[in-house]
């Protein structure tokens, strides 16, 4: 709407008011008085302004203190002056329902990009699209009901409020609500599935571990469909499946481990297993077990450690390397001619004997520190003495305290006499055997044989199998 309406003479000052489209504010032109043939025009008064006010019906949020001051400089510079803001209604405040907010820390993290002019150095194996949360971590957050407030437009009728309906997000599987929160109720992965957020206790990974992926890092079960690519971190709270090759940088499974193609590693591979692991071969890795490991085929200069059982295939080979196996071992064959030895070791506890060899380096640190001392003691300082024969006491203490260590570890390290090497096929020449600290070297071929701890004798027998 728009007003014109002028009273007086045309060469009088007047202002030109117009409005929103929802009357919610106004907005004047000032023009100045003229001069004519008649004289001049009349300044904008204030009787002026207040009749235009009211004929237009002006009643709410008048900026007073703009409107004569607008109007006295233009009476003064005889200047027209535009798009003045003469009135400001109160627009509705809109009522909000309750709704939860996800947790905006738990939105995902993007990638980087590097910038090749500063020549930056991004991993991006150390990120990953997948978001891990633990128990009790909070999820989302309540915004609570904000109530609705009615306006006024400038003619001081009321504007209604409206309501503003937020998509906030809802709890799911694995989830509880308070008062004020939604909690995940386990450790694992968030799903945002529609808005409905669910935690999953987890992870399948439908596909090949890569940059796609990043490092994994889950505190549940993960699936892996694909292959796990060289250079990538795996670590699971739980137990592990994957359909096809697992090529090892770091890898620790806190569960079983079970691979449908083979484990390959390179340069410093290393697999950590809690539980069971099974696969089809294991090549140039070190390989730490807990339990049971069954290898179908192959297990090539590896390094293995199992506190259970070494179980390979019929025609399951153990080609270079050394096996640590607990219980024992069953397989096709061991070594190979002209190929590099392979050393098995069973009924030795071999976290035991890592103990040991630490203390016995500890011990021949201490005998070189305690000979030092003595040689300095050997010309004594009267004002030192006191504090060397205080550290003489102490070390020859410590020296003491570890070799009963190691005298304890001794008697322990011995976890199974009963533990024996089946092969099927044949034990290559250059092989070494030890069981429970007593060796054997095979300089002959040996086929089809058990090789077990003679007790009685105090040695390494073999018999027919």
């Amino acid at each position: 709407m728009d007003s014109s309406s002028i009273v007086g003479n045309k060469n009088d000052g007047k202002i030109v008011i117009r409005f929103s489209p929802d009357d919610i504010e106004a907005w004047a032109d000032f023009i100045p008085p003229q001069d004519g043939p008649l004289g001049s025009g009349l300044p904008i008064s204030n009787d002026y302004l207040l009749a235009q006010l009211e004929l237009l019906n002006i009643k709410h949020g008048i900026h007073w203190d703009t409107l004569r001051d607008t109007a006295l400089r233009c009476n003064l510079d005889r200047i027209r002056i535009q798009n003045v803001l003469i009135a400001t209604g109160s627009p509705p405040v809109k009522e909000i329902i309750e709704y939860f907010e996800l947790n905006p820390h738990l939105a995902g993290e993007k990638k980087p990009v590097a910038d090749k002019k500063r020549n930056d150095q991004i991993d991006y194996r150390s990120f990953s699209p997948f978001t891990i949360v633990h128990k009790d971590q909070v999820l989302a957050v309540k915004h609570p009901h904000v109530p609705g407030q009615e306006g006024k437009n400038v003619h001081d009728a009321v504007i209604p409020f409206g309501v503003k309906q937020v998509e906030g997000v809802t709890a799911g599987e694995h989830t509880r609500v308070t008062e004020k929160y939604i909690i995940a109720e386990i450790n694992g992965q968030l799903i945002n599935d529609h808005r409905v957020l669910n935690v999953r206790e987890d992870l399948e990974i439908k596909g090949s571990v890569g940059y796609a992926t990043g490092n994994i890092v889950f505190p549940g079960d993960i699936t892996i469909t694909g292959a796990v690519s060289d250079g990538f971190k795996l670590y699971s709270g739980g137990s592990v499946t994957i359909k096809q090759t697992l090529d090892v940088t770091e890898v620790v499974a806190k569960g079983d481990l079970n691979v449908s193609g083979g484990i390959v590693g390179r340069g410093r591979a290393y697999l950590k297993v809690g539980g069971f692991l099974r696969t089809k071969f294991i090549q140039n890795c070190k390989v730490a077990c807990r339990k049971t490991m069954i290898v179908d085929s192959e297990i090539i200069n590896s390094n293995i450690f199992t506190m259970h059982t070494l179980e390979m295939g019929e025609k399951g080979m153990i080609l270079g390397g050394e096996v640590y196996a607990i219980h024992g071992i069953t397989a096709g064959g061991i070594g190979k001619d002209a190929g590099k030895a392979t050393h098995i070791h069973c009924g030795i506890d071999f976290t035991l004997q890592n103990e040991k060899e630490k203390h016995n380096a500890a011990l021949r640190l201490l005998a070189a520190k305690l000979a030092k001392l003595r040689e300095i003691m050997a010309n004594p300082d009267a004002e030192k003495q006191a504090k060397l024969e205080d550290l003489l006491h102490r070390l020859e203490t410590e020296q003491k305290k570890t070799s009963a260590r190691i005298g304890d570890l001794m008697g322990r390290i011995n976890a199974d006499e009963n533990a024996v090497v089946e092969v099927d096929g044949e034990i290559a020449p250059g092989t070494l055997i030890e069981i429970c600290e007593f060796a054997l070297f095979v300089s002959e071929p040996l086929k089809h044989v058990r090789v077990k701890l003679d007790k009685l004798g105090g040695r390494i027998i073999s018999e027919p199998l």
